[in-house]
């Protein structure tokens, strides 16, 4: 099962990015998927999920400018980022929980990140 993450980018402040998150493998079904970011010199941080059932977190910091959605036919999930600010520069990692019927067992998944540049 891998995790591959497209839509990364370099944009001015104020600008808009898209990024998508799509899940490839067997056997399993996404029980959350979302995205963290971690900046430069700091720790890494929780953005954005949704659940199985569209229920959506967003991080403060992101509330009103970021929009999650997710297609399950396609096992994607897509980031709308709008408003765009230099604090929001990070490398963003797609990440999730994938539940294996024939074991029984979730599993944690991240991806690869996708470095996301805003100047200022």
């Amino acid at each position: 099962v891998q995790l591959q993450a497209s839509g990364g980018g370099l944009v001015q402040a104020g600008g808009s990015l898209r990024l998508s998150c799509t899940a490839s493998g067997d056997g399993f079904s996404i029980n959350s998927i979302g995205w963290y970011r971690q900046a430069p010199g700091k720790q890494r941080e929780f953005v954005v999920s949704i659940s199985g059932g569209g229920a959506t977190k967003y991080a403060e910091s992101v509330k009103g400018r970021f929009t999650i959605s997710r297609d399950n036919s396609k096992n994607t999930v897509n980031l709308q980022m709008k408003n765009l600010g230099p604090e929001d520069t990070a490398v963003y990692l797609c990440n999730a929980a994938l539940y294996f019927s024939d074991r029984d067992i979730t599993i944690i998944k991240w991806g690869q990140g996708t470095l996301v540049t805003v100047s200022s």
